[in-house]
């Protein structure tokens, strides 16, 4: 795994999911962005799971839960045991999260180009509930080929939704590109854009912090080489 500064107790909790060892490039890529918003950007905690004001973290790469996983068993969302039978016949940690088994988990996930569709529905129903909990998804460059993406990218522009926040973990993974690249696809829908590198906890942090009080944020968070995987 390349060097980060997450917390080498952290990096020790990744380790211990094992048996999905196909999907280690995708899950290991997101923990410099899920560490980094656990840590200093969401206003959540294991003793409010369920409250109606928290901060939603939405992932939509389910198919890579390792980093997520480790990063909410370090916070104390569930014991680090938990990590040491993933997706054993009777272990609440599948390959895909569940959120009605994992404490922490907002959403169930793995089928890409879900996570930004459901991130728009569960903003707009905070605003209707006059709310100002904010919504953060993490979707994969090559998920965005899913169509389901694009209206949501639409849809949120139109809405302008503010305490919205789309957290593109860019592996370089996606065999077409876009023009002018992924910030710009969101751009040109009336987002406010951000890009920096992943490895960059402070750069990262400062994006991950900032929100357009009319319309909604997209950050690109640029991974190393090496970890090129959807």
């Amino acid at each position: 795994m390349p060097t980060t500064t997450v917390p080498p107790p952290v990096l020790t909790l990744l380790s211990r999911v094992t048996g999905d060892e196909k999907h280690d490039p995708s899950a290991h890529s997101t923990l410099d962005v899920v560490w980094v918003l656990y840590d200093q950007v969401l206003d959540v905690a294991p003793d409010r799971v369920d409250h109606p004001d928290r901060d939603r973290f939405l992932l939509s790469k389910g198919h890579g839960p390792a980093s997520t996983y480790a990063v909410l068993a370090a916070k104390g969302y569930f014991p680090a045991t938990w990590l040491d039978d993933v997706a054993a016949w009777d272990s609440r940690l599948g390959h895909h999260p569940d959120r009605t088994l994992v404490p922490g988990i907002e959403i169930g996930s793995g089928s890409l180009g879900h996570g930004l569709p459901l991130a728009v529905g569960t903003a707009l129903g905070l605003r209707l509930q006059g709310r100002t909990a904010r919504v953060v998804v993490l979707v994969g460059d090559a998920e965005l080929d899913e169509g389901s993406n694009a209206e949501a990218i639409a849809v949120a522009g139109r809405f302008a939704l503010d305490r919205l926040t789309c957290v593109v973990v860019d592996n370089r993974s996606d065999n077409l590109g876009w023009p002018g690249g992924i910030a710009a696809r969101f751009a040109v829908e009336g987002w406010a854009t951000n890009d920096v590198a992943a490895h960059d906890h402070v750069a990262l942090r400062d994006a991950l912090l900032h929100t357009d009080s009319s319309r909604p944020t997209v950050v690109v968070a640029r991974t190393v080489a090496d970890e090129a995987a959807a």
